[in-house]
């Protein structure tokens, strides 16, 4: 099984660009995995941001950042990158990478029995 640890996290003004990058751990690899992110802000329900096969050729994005945010791969960093533009408060939330085994970008969280400790992303001025 994959062991997943997300970086990149951070302060960003409203209106900026981040990026948060999912690597996989402790020698596993994210070959073969359909991969997703979500955010969870304080008090909320965690939230479908974003995810991509396990070839690469189709991504899904939630209501919320398309438009905003693109998700690629690259296998052979082991890595995948969630690039955030056009940031806003709302986007404040920490972020959580996962993944599954069948390929399934359903945006739902039950999808994914995979997950990263999550990073911090916060939109302030």
């Amino acid at each position: 099984q994959v062991q997943l640890v997300e970086s990149g996290g951070g302060l960003v003004q409203p209106g900026g660009s981040l990026r948060v990058s999912c690597s996989a751990s402790g020698g596993t690899t994210i070959t073969g995995y359909a991969m997703g992110w979500f955010r969870q802000a304080s008090g909320k329900a965690r939230e479908f941001v974003a995810a991509i096969t396990s070839s690469g050729a189709t991504t899904s994005y939630g209501d919320s950042v398309l438009g905003r945010f693109r998700l690629s791969r690259d296998d052979a960093k082991n890595t995948v990158l969630l690039e955030m533009n056009n940031l806003t408060p709302e986007d404040t939330a920490i972020y959580y990478c996962a993944a599954n085994a069948y390929n399934s970008i359903a945006n739902g969280v039950s999808t994914y029995p995979y997950w990263g400790q999550g990073s911090q992303v916060t939109v302030s001025s």
